[in-house]
């Protein structure tokens, strides 16, 4: 990949590359080798289209009406139809970087040449695109069979001048929009409906989102429990490297190092290792092995979306002149890694309401409640209530949804993956998470106080000092939203990972 642009259908996309250019923070290109590639493909699709031969989708109907023979003369308006029809997404709409990261994912596939789609249908693509000009996109109706049809239906509606985008601030028509923008739709042709609404683009951007923040939650999540080992007087011991060599998971080995060099010439630690303890709880214990399997499964997830990106998923494909029907639009490859990283973010912050409780414990330096004078004050104890809900909700919403099928398509599409629903459920509970870890963060800010004039290591004193920057520490009883709304604000803007990097 160029140091300045990333070339569409040749270079490699990763999550963090497709945030990037839905941020308008790295620039994009189209090679002349994938533009020929992609008018070779087009000119196959309507070799066939002038041929007696018959193709699904291209001259036959689809899902249950795939022996359905279409004429010719009514091969554009099939196309149409099918966006038309197949536009049938409930609910609010997904939000708008959701919508573009699927422009871009999709535009990235189709620009590898294998889709059969006119250059005119790209580049319409990226000027919607480069101009932030976001299709509107309802939340529900894919089931993730044969791509996501719903959502990519209602994405590529303005095409044909039809759905609704959202333009320079205010939701309005493709058709308003045209008119101001003084151009005309492009409308479809053979092949090309199909090209667009097949594909797994719903899911692949939904988990793009996603697992960008779910890193951001691991990260912040080993910095937080650090000084809540500070804050329990816990001990460095179940974090030596010579222990985590012996299970070497990768997980556990990039946690226990976390641990260990954020920790390192710790006064707080050296004033307690003979105090006679002979182990802490789980919480504490076991945070390598708990953090590192939710490292793992993060790890896992990212090599399979990865792969989604850089695929072919719409259906037929044409491949060296020949157009094959097949399954490659099925959700299943990432759906079942999408529900193992929704366990993983659900374990994360598990593991991290137990040792909001156990701060809320205190112990010879840190008071009960995490304040001085309770009674009076119930001090910290409600914001586990919070973080308590949070868990129990994210508990709830592990169940894999690719467990689940039902039938579609008159029976056509037997088996559905549902990955489209883990995938939005997994934005849920990522959300959720960083919500925990802004209450623990906030209990062991509180606790650390309570160790002075003791020191932490330097990573971890650095980031103290920060957190008080923004949150000042608790005397009294008060409302905490805004302490919690400041907390959280501190794990999504990445300044730990910065302070600690």
């Amino acid at each position: 990949m160029s140091s300045k642009n990333f070339n569409y259908g040749k270079d490699k996309l990763t999550y963090k590359i497709a945030i990037k250019i839905a941020k308008n923070k790295l620039d994009t290109a189209l090679s002349s080798d994938q533009s020929d590639k992609i008018s070779q493909s087009r000119k196959n699709v309507e070799s066939v289209a002038n041929s007696n031969k018959t193709v699904y989708g291209i001259n036959t109907g689809f899902g249950a009406l795939c022996n359905t023979i279409i004429s010719a003369d009514d091969s554009t308006l099939l196309q149409e139809n099918l966006l038309k029809s197949h536009a049938v997404g409930v609910g609010k709409d997904v939000p708008k970087i959701i919508s573009k990261l699927m422009m871009i994912i999709k535009v990235h596939s189709l620009c590898m040449g294998f889709s059969g789609v006119r250059r005119e249908i790209i580049d319409r693509i990226l000027w919607h695109i480069s101009n932030d000009i976001i299709p509107a996109v309802p939340i529900k109706g894919s089931v993730g069979a044969s791509g996501d049809l719903a959502p990519l239906a209602h994405l590529f509606l303005p095409l044909i001048g039809e759905g609704m985008v959202y333009y320079k601030g205010k939701k309005i028509s493709s058709s308003d929009m045209l008119a101001i923008e003084n151009i005309k739709s492009i409308g479809i042709k053979e092949k090309e409906g199909l090209a667009l609404i097949n594909g797994t683009q719903f899911i692949s951007a939904f988990t793009c989102y996603s697992i960008d923040r779910f890193r951001n939650c691991l990260e912040n999540a080993d910095i937080i429990s650090a000084m809540s080992v500070e804050g329990t007087m816990s001990s460095i011991a179940p974090f030596s490297e010579d222990l985590h060599k012996l299970r070497p998971y990768e997980g556990s080995l990039i946690v226990s190092k976390n641990i260990r060099e954020l920790l390192k010439g710790s006064k707080i630690l050296e004033s307690h290792k003979d105090c006679g303890k002979v182990q802490d709880p789980y919480s504490i214990r076991c945070i390598p092995q708990v953090h590192g399997a939710s490292w793992d499964a993060f790890i896992h997830l990212e090599k399979i979306l990865n792969t989604e990106l850089n695929s072919v998923t719409d259906n037929p494909i044409v491949i060296n002149g020949d157009i094959i029907s097949g399954g490659n639009f099925h959700g299943e490859p990432i759906a079942i890694p999408i529900d193992y990283g929704i366990i993983a973010a659900s374990e994360l912050g598990n593991i991290s309401d137990r040792r909001t409780y156990l701060l809320l414990k205190g112990n010879s330096s840190v008071p009960q409640l995490l304040l001085k004078k309770t009674g009076i004050n119930s001090g910290f104890m409600l914001l586990q209530y919070t973080s308590a809900a949070l868990v129990s909700e994210n508990k709830n919403l592990c169940f894999p949804a690719s467990a689940d099928s039902i039938t579609t398509s008159l029976g056509q599409e037997d088996h559905v993956s549902m990955g489209s629903i883990g995938a939005v459920k997994f934005l849920r509970v990522v959300k959720n998470l960083e919500k925990i870890l802004a209450v623990e963060l906030l209990c062991s800010s509180q606790a650390f106080d309570f160790h002075k004039p003791l020191s932490s290591g330097k990573k971890v004193n650095a980031c103290h000092e920060y957190i008080r920057s923004k949150i000042e520490h608790c005397e009294n009883d008060k409302i905490f939203i805004d302490d919690i709304k400041n907390s959280l604000k501190i794990i999504k803007s990445r300044k730990l990972v910065e302070l600690t990097s």
